[in-house]
C-alpha cells in the first residue's frame, strides 16, 4: 500500500473479508457493489490451506483462486498497489458499479489490546481490521465474517462486524409459503361472479376472476374450513384469473395409497402433489412425526409397482451425523448408506407387513421392494442423469444451494423429484433457516406450474412425540 492509495480517497465501505466467507461462497468478492474489500495475506494463506480434496468447501476455494487470478491479469498494474478492479469479471457485473480489490502488500504492526493475546488467523484478520480502522478513519471499515466468536470479539475492540448475508434466500425461514389458502366465509359471494367450469378427462376445472386470485401461485391448494367446502390445486395463473382443479380426496380408505390414507388436509395435499404426474418437483417442509418420508414412499411404492409410472426408487440424503462421527463404515455403497437410512427402513416397516405369509412372507416382501428402491450417496451423483425414477432427497435442510442444484439437475426426462426437510434441524456449519439449500429451492420454484409445495404442521407419529417436538 502507498501514499496515493484510493482507499484514502473515497467515501465508500472498506470490507475484511474473513476465509469463511469465501469458503461459502466464492462469488462474496462481487457481492458488495460500489464498495471496496479487502482481503489480509492470512487469508489468502488459509485459502491455501483449504485447496485441496473434493469436498464442497475445496471446490469453492479453488474457484476463489481462479476468481483472484482472472482479476489479476485483467489489470493492467500487475504491482497491486492500488487494487484490481471488480468489475472486470463481466458474469457478475449486470451493470452494476463495483469497487475494487485490495490485497495486503505490506506489512502491518499489530495493534491488538493486550486481552487478545497471540497470532491465531482470526486475531490477525482482527488487527488488519483495526489497522484500516485507524488509518482511514473517514471510512467505515466492516469485518465480514461468518465467524460468530469473530464477530463478538471485534465488537468488543471496537471493530464494526457483520454476517454475510447475500446468500440468504428470505430475511425470515416464516416468510416461506405454507403451500395452500383457507378460503374466506364470503368466498363465493365476492368471487363467484363470472365463474367458469368446464370437465377434461373426469377432471374439473374452474376459471376464478376477483382479487384474491391474484395472489394465487401454480401448484397452491385451497380449501374451505366445511365438510363439503372446494378443495383444489391451483393449476395457472394469469393476469386476471386463475385455472383451479378439484383435488382427489386421499383421507377416504377407497383412495389409500399403498394401505396409508390422508390423516389431515396437508396430508391429503401432500398425497395430491406425490401422486400427480404433472408435478416433477415437490419440496415437503415438517417437523419430526408429520409424515414426510411415510407419504413419500408409499407414493412412490405404488406409482413404481403398480402403475409403473417410475422404473424404480431412489433415495438419498447428506450424511451429517448428530453426535460424534462412528468412522469409515465397510461395505458397498447401499451397506455404507444403510445406517444414514433409518428413516428409510422404519416407514417401509409400516409399509410392508403382509396380512398372511408370516415370517417368511415378510421377509420376501422386504427382498422384493428393496430391489425397487435403490440408496444412493450423494457423493457420486455428480455426471449422472436418472430417467423415469422417483427422487427422494432426504434431510434436504442440510443441503447448500449448490448442492441442491448438483442433485436437482440430474434429473432426466420423467424423473420426479420429491425433497424433505425440516428447517429447525440443520446440522451443517454456516446454514441457517433462510440459507439453507431447500429455502433456497422452496422460494425459486414457487411461481413454476409443474413443482408444488406444503408444510405439513400436524404431527401424526404418536401422542409422546408431538408433546416432545412442542415442549422440549
Amino acid at each position: 500500500m502507498t501514499k496515493t492509495d484510493p482507499l484514502n480517497n473515497s467515501q465508500k465501505k472498506i470490507l475484511v473479508l474473513d476465509t469463511n466467507v469465501l469458503m461459502h461462497d466464492p462469488t462474496s468478492l462481487f457481492r458488495f457493489q460500489e464498495h471496496d474489500v479487502f482481503l489480509p495475506m492470512v487469508v489468502l494463506e488459509e485459502l491455501d490451506k483449504g485447496k485441496k480434496g473434493l469436498s464442497d468447501v475445496a471446490r469453492n476455494v479453488r474457484q476463489v483462486s481462479r476468481f483472484l487470478d482472472d482479476l489479476i491479469k485483467a489489470e493492467e498494474d500487475q504491482s497491486l498497489a492500488h487494487g484490481v478492479s471488480l468489475d472486470a469479471n463481466h458474469i457478475f457485473s449486470n451493470g452494476v458499479e463495483h469497487g475494487r480489490l485490495y490485497f495486503q502488500t505490506e506489512a502491518i504492526a499489530n495493534k491488538l489490546p493486550p486481552n487478545l493475546p497471540g497470532d491465531s488467523p482470526d486475531n490477525t484478520i482482527l488487527g488488519v481490521a483495526i489497522y484500516l480502522r485507524d488509518k482511514h478513519a473517514d471510512r467505515d471499515v466492516i469485518l465480514v465474517s461468518k465467524d460468530i466468536n469473530l464477530r463478538i470479539k471485534a465488537n468488543i475492540v471496537g471493530v464494526k462486524a457483520e454476517d454475510y448475508f447475500n446468500d440468504q434466500v428470505l430475511d425470515d425461514a416464516d416468510l416461506l409459503p405454507p403451500g395452500f389458502h383457507e378460503l374466506p366465509e364470503d368466498f363465493w359471494d365476492t368471487h363467484g361472479k363470472g365463474v367458469e367450469s368446464w370437465q377434461e378427462e373426469a377432471r374439473t376445472f374452474y376459471r376464478i376472476h376477483g382479487p384474491l386470485a391474484s395472489e394465487w401461485r401454480p401448484g397452491e391448494f385451497l380449501y374451505e374450513d366445511d365438510e363439503h367446502g372446494i378443495h383444489s390445486i391451483v393449476r395457472k395463473k394469469e393476469n386476471d384469473h386463475a385455472v383451479i382443479e378439484t383435488i382427489k380426496d386421499f383421507t377416504e380408505q377407497r383412495h389409500a395409497i399403498w394401505g396409508i390414507t390422508a390423516r389431515n388436509v396437508e396430508q391429503n395435499f401432500a398425497f395430491n402433489l406425490l401422486m400427480d404426474p404433472e408435478i416433477d418437483m415437490v419440496t415437503l417442509l415438517g417437523v419430526a412425526g408429520t409424515g414426510k418420508t411415510l407419504l413419500t414412499l408409499a407414493a412412490g411404492l405404488a406409482q413404481a409397482l403398480e402403475s409403473q409410472l417410475y422404473k424404480e426408487i431412489i433415495m438419498t440424503r447428506v450424511t451429517v451425523p448428530v453426535g460424534e462421527d462412528i468412522g469409515f463404515l465397510p461395505g458397498t455403497e447401499e451397506e455404507k448408506m444403510a445406517p444414514w437410512m433409518g428413516a428409510l427402513m422404519d416407514n417401509l416397516e409400516v409399509l410392508t407387513q403382509p396380512d398372511e405369509g408370516g415370517k417368511w412372507g415378510r421377509t420376501a416382501t422386504d427382498e422384493f421392494l428393496m430391489s425397487k428402491i435403490k440408496v444412493k450417496s450423494m457423493n457420486f451423483m455428480r455426471g449422472r442423469t436418472f430417467l423415469n425414477r422417483y427422487i427422494i432427497i432426504d434431510e434436504a435442510q442440510n443441503l447448500t444451494p449448490k448442492q441442491m442444484k448438483t442433485l436437482i439437475t440430474r434429473a432426466g426426462p420423467g424423473t420426479k423429484v420429491v425433497c424433505l426437510g425440516n428447517l429447525a434441524q440443520i446440522d451443517t456449519p454456516y446454514l441457517t433457516e433462510t440459507s439453507s439449500g431447500l429455502t433456497y429451492v422452496v422460494d425459486r420454484f414457487k411461481d413454476w406450474e409443474h413443482s408444488g409445495h406444503i408444510t405439513l404442521q400436524r404431527g401424526e407419529r404418536s401422542r409422546l412425540a408431538d408433546f416432545a417436538s412442542d415442549y422440549l
